[in-house]
This record gives C-alpha cells, sequence and structure tokens, in this order.
C-alpha cells in the first residue's frame, strides 16, 4: 500500500507523511493509491472543457521540461569526441569512480546505524529523556553538510581548537603526534553521515511506531530478548522504510558539492564543477554529468530490485505495545547512543559557529549582506512557489485525469530528485545556451541586433533548476495532503458542476492548505542550501548566502564562513520546528 497511508498512521496527520520525507516515497516506489480511495465508477465521463485540457498541456510541459536536462545531458555527452572519455579515464575518471563509490559506502552505513538504532531506542525502549530525544535527533536536518564541515575543520584542523590545545597540554611539537585528518574521505563521511541520518530516523520511527504490538509480543513470549525481537521482527517490517532513507542518504552524498570540495575530496560532483569552470571543458563536464546520473539511477534501481514485493508494516496494532525496560549499564548505553548525534551534530557546530562569528569581520547588517540575503530569500521563495503549483498541476492531473500519460508526467517529476543540482544545471546550460546563439544569430543577420544571451544566466532558468530538483519534495507533500481526500468528494464536486480546474481550486486546495504550506516551506529551505545548481547557474553578481559562505570558506576564511552558514542554519531550523511541533503528538 501507499506509504502515505503508512505514514499517517505513524503521525496521526496526514501531512506529515511527507513533510520531512516527501523525497523518499518516489525512491522507494511506494506511491500505489490507496486501496480505500478507489474512483468512483461514473456513468459518463464529463467532457473536457478547454480549461481542462490547458491544464493537462500544462502538465505535459512541466513533465517535459523535468526530462529536458537528462536529454539534454545524453546528447551532449555522446556527441563529445571519445578523446575526451579517454582522457578523463586515464587521468581522473577512476578516482572519481572510486572516490564517490567509497563515500557512499560509508554514509550508507552510517546513517543506518544511526538512524535505526535511534528510531528503535525512542519508540520501543523506557530510554530515560525519551520525548527530548525524539525531537532532539531531527534537529541536524537544519544544518547542510557543507557548514557542519566549515565548523568542524574549525575545530579540528591543525591550527584549529583541539589540536592547539593539545599541543600546549603536552608539549608536543606538529611532528610529535598523529591527529585524524578531517579533510578527507572519512572526513566527508563523518559530516555527511551527522546531516543525513534524520531521514532514516523518521521513517524508521514511523514503521516501528506502525507496527502491530502483537507480533513483537508474540517474539517476546517465545523467549526472544527485546534486542533479538529487534532484530528477526521488527527490523525486517521496517525494511522499506529504511531502505528508503538511506536511498536519500546516498543520493544526497552523490550529489553533495560543499563538503567534498572544501574538503578537496575528488567525486563525480566536483569533477564537473571542475570541467565546466576551471578547465571550460563543456564535453568532460556532460560526460562526468552522464556518469553521475547513471549512478543515481543504478543506486534507485539496485534498492527497488532488491526489495521486490516488500511494503511498509501493517499499522493496526492489535495489542499495545509497552516499552523494553533497560536496566543497569543499558540505560546508559542507550542514553550515550542517542546523546551522540545530538552533541555532535547539534550542539558542538552550533557553538563553534556562533563564537566563528563573534570573531569574524562579516558585518550581516552591511549593505552587501542585505543583498545576500534578499537574493536567497528572493530565489527560495520564487523557487517554492513555481515548485509547489507545478506539484499541484501534475498531482491533480494524474488523480483527475487518470492513465498512462498523467502517470508518466508524474513519474518525470519525480526524477530530479535522483538527480544532482550540478548535473541538472549543465543540463539546462547546454539546451538554453544554444537557443540563445541562435536567437543571437537569427537577430544579427535579419535586423543587425544583438540579442546577447537571454535565458541563460538569468534568474527564470535558476528557477527552473530549483523546480526540477525539489519538485519531488513537493509532489510527496500533496501526496501526503491528497491521501486523506475522499475520491468520493472529486465525484461530488463533478455532479455539481465542477471541472478539473474547479476541484482543484475549490475543493483541494482549502482542503490541502496545511500540506501545501509545508511542502513549499520543505522547498523555500531545500533552496536556501542548495549550492552547486546555484554556483553555476546563478546570473553574474548574484550571489546568495551559500555562495558566500561556500566563497569565504574557499579563501580559508572560515570565521567569516560563519556568519552566512548561521543565517542559513536559523532559516533551515524554520520547517524542523514545525516537525518538531507534529512530533511531540505523534504518540
Amino acid at each position: 500500500m501507499a506509504s502515505e497511508v503508512r505514514c499517517t498512521k505513524a503521525f496521526d496527520r496526514p501531512a506529515l507523511a511527507c513533510d520531512f520525507a516527501p523525497k523518499l516515497a518516489h525512491l522507494a516506489g511506494l506511491h500505489d493509491r490507496p486501496s480505500n480511495q478507489r474512483s468512483l465508477p461514473l456513468s459518463s465521463k464529463p467532457r473536457s472543457s478547454r480549461s481542462e485540457t490547458l491544464l493537462v498541456a500544462f502538465a505535459m510541459a512541466i513533465a517535459a521540461l523535468c526530462v529536458l536536462p537528462h536529454i539534454a545531458v545524453v546528447l551532449a555527452a555522446i556527441s563529445g569526441t571519445s578523446d575526451t572519455l579517454a582522457s578523463l579515464w586515464e587521468t581522473v575518471l577512476p578516482r572519481y569512480i572510486g572516490t564517490t563509490l567509497v563515500l557512499v559506502v560509508l554514509v550508507a552505513v552510517g546513517t543506518f546505524l544511526m538512524g535505526t538504532g535511534a528510531a528503535w531506542l525512542v519508540t520501543m525502549t523506557d530510554l530515560p529523556g525519551r520525548r527530548f530525544f525524539e525531537v532532539a535527533l531531527v534537529l541536524p536536518l537544519a544544518f547542510p553538510a557543507y557548514v557542519m564541515a566549515y565548523a568542524y575543520t574549525h575545530l579540528l584542523d591543525h591550527p584549529g581548537i583541539v589540536q592547539t590545545t593539545l599541543r600546549d597540554v603536552m608539549g608536543w611539537g606538529p611532528r610529535d603526534y598523529w591527529f585524524p585528518e578531517v579533510r578527507s574521505v572519512g572526513g566527508a563521511a563523518v559530516m555527511l553521515t551527522l546531516v543525513l541520518y534524520p531521514y532514516v530516523y523518521l521513517l524508521a520511527r514511523a514503521a516501528f511506531l506502525s507496527q502491530s504490538g502483537s507480533v513483537v509480543l508474540a517474539a517476546r513470549a517465545m523467549g526472544s530478548s527485546p534486542f533479538k525481537a529487534f532484530v528477526q521482527v521488527s527490523l525486517p517490517m521496517a525494511r522499506p522504510a529504511i531502505a528508503a532513507g538511506v536511498l536519500l542518504a546516498t543520493m544526497e552524498t552523490i550529489a553533495d558539492f560543499g563538503t567534498v570540495s572544501y574538503f578537496g575530496v575528488q567525486t563525480f560532483a566536483t569533477g564537473i564543477y571542475t570541467s565546466w569552470f576551471s578547465m571550460a571543458d563543456r564535453t568532460a563536464a556532460a560526460q562526468l554529468a552522464l556518469g553521475l546520473l547513471a549512478f543515481a539511477l543504478l543506486l534507485a534501481l539496485l534498492e527497488r530490485s532488491s526489495r521486490g514485493r516488500a511494503r511498509y508494516a501493517n499499522g493496526r496494532r492489535q495489542e499495545p505495545m509497552p516499552p523494553a525496560p533497560l536496566v543497569g549499564w543499558q540505560r546508559w548505553a542507550a542514553t550515550s547512543l542517542c546523546a551522540f548525534p545530538v552533541l555532535f551534530a547539534v550542539i558542538i557546530p552550533g557553538i563553534a559557529l556562533w563564537l566563528m562569528a563573534l570573531g569574524s569581520e562579516q558585518d550581516l547588517l552591511s549593505r552587501r549582506y542585505i543583498h545576500f540575503i534578499e537574493n536567497s530569500l528572493t530565489l527560495a521563495s520564487i523557487g517554492a512557489v513555481v515548485t509547489m503549483v507545478a506539484a499541484v498541476v501534475l498531482g491533480s492531473v494524474a488523480r483527475l485525469r487518470p492513465g498512462r500519460l498523467t502517470s508518466g508526467t508524474l513519474y518525470a517529476g519525480r526524477l530530479g530528485y535522483a538527480v544532482p543540482g550540478g548535473v541538472i544545471a549543465v543540463g539546462l546550460l547546454v539546451p538554453f545556451a544554444a537557443l540563445d546563439n541562435t536567437i543571437d544569430a537569427w537577430m544579427r543577420a535579419n535586423f543587425d541586433i544583438r540579442t546577447g544571451l537571454l535565458f541563460t544566466g538569468s534568474i527564470w532558468v535558476l528557477i527552473m533548476a530549483y523546480m526540477i530538483r525539489f519538485l519531488a519534495a513537493a509532489i510527496g507533500a500533496y501526496e501526503g495532503g491528497i491521501a486523506s481526500v475522499s475520491t468520493n468528494m472529486d465525484s461530488a464536486a463533478r455532479v455539481l458542476g465542477q471541472g478539473a480546474v474547479g476541484t482543484i481550486r475549490r475543493v483541494h486546495v482549502p482542503i490541502l492548505r496545511p500540506s501545501l504550506l509545508t511542502g513549499m516551506l520543505i522547498v523555500f529551505v531545500d533552496v536556501m542550501k542548495e549550492l552547486p545548481a546555484t554556483l553555476i547557474m546563478r546570473p553574474f553578481n548574484y550571489d546568495t548566502l551559500a555562495v558566500q559562505a561556500h566563497r569565504l570558506a574557499a579563501d580559508e576564511r572560515l570565521e567569516g564562513a560563519a556568519v552566512p552558514s548561521l543565517v542559513i542554519v536559523g532559516i533551515g531550523l524554520l520547517p524542523v520546528m514545525l516537525l518538531i511541533r507534529r512530533l511531540r503528538n505523534t504518540r
């Protein structure tokens, strides 16, 4: 059954099913229509009005735009010479492949252990401070991975506070001791794990809460310990949710640019940016983007094939689930395990960023920073509205006019989240640059007028990239809310003379307002944190907070980078606080 229905039982509100995990359901392939909401058979279908036809055409145009970057990347890659690909294979491509694979495996294992373990402890045991940890474990979602990297580099690098204090206390010289290198593949994996494990935690927690209490109690009655019951019963039943969360974490890992770029880790994401800007080799960038696109889609296919027909566990709890008691050292160990991510993913980096910002020369109230904030808010606001409108159009057309064509448009809209921002940027710049050149050549030949770049480098192409990148999140928020709206209401609206547009405007939107606002807020924050697409596609001299933080960190001005980083984290806390507010009532 659909993940939206299962998550509704776990979270008590349908809107929350995809509030912070809207990106999960489309990756897990759990978007089947709920069985209790089948469309009522009508004696005759109403004729499609002109507005409904335009709505379907609009949905198809959105789907075509979502597919455009994929097609452009493929065409640009195969149109290049084999010499470029051979040169990449002889120089950097094996390193990109190896580093990306190692990073993906480390983050997948780390997020699985941390997210699943924390979810089980707060839902299945009498953990001390359980209510606090339930909400505190979600807070790392507010931190972009590159912001976490800036904070820990300031603390753990050779001139940082930790090593400086260690040398002063022990009297050691620079070569008298060994200290783990934070700027490494392992360091990048730790940073990404700390900020991505909440995705696994949220879905695992929802799955554990929705499991039948009688099943686990039966395992306990047959002599299984709480841990053995978890491994043999609860974990297999929650596997689809956990796999979806881990897959999302791996997708975010291969899409990450800020962390790996700052740490000097060479992955596909850094290779695309280097080829596009530093080497000005568009063909190499397209071929690397195609490799990264293939890698992302391969991850999704492997997860789905390994999952088979698995679905979420039944949400009907026949018996109440008493929490497993923890005694003695178990209580201390469980508390320490849950406190670890809160301490290292929230408290320490938060304090570090605050202290760094206090010692910075950056003036947050200066005219320059006001422009950064205005640019960030403008892009995020427009991107959130456009993306949510596109999600409503695609979702509504697929619901009101079901069929292969409309289902295909909805699937095309979900493709973007499996594609890194750098790939989408390259995929949009290639066709729009060709269009600009064609228009300019035609205008010069016929009217002797130079049009320059009409689309490339404009804010609207960047908004397109945001929409394609985060449309899956908006669709998830829409579907999480629409799952509670019976199709009988659609049929009643049709009987009363409303077409598809009228049904959306007068029935769906008023009911779905909380879900739509939540989805817009999620996309808003995602746009604020997005770095690779913004770096590649932003208009000239149109910098955002994320770009400014990246630029200062690249210049090793970490204290300065802490100022825009703190603003990004502060804005990221908005949806996290919304989630925490609802989590308090989930039991």
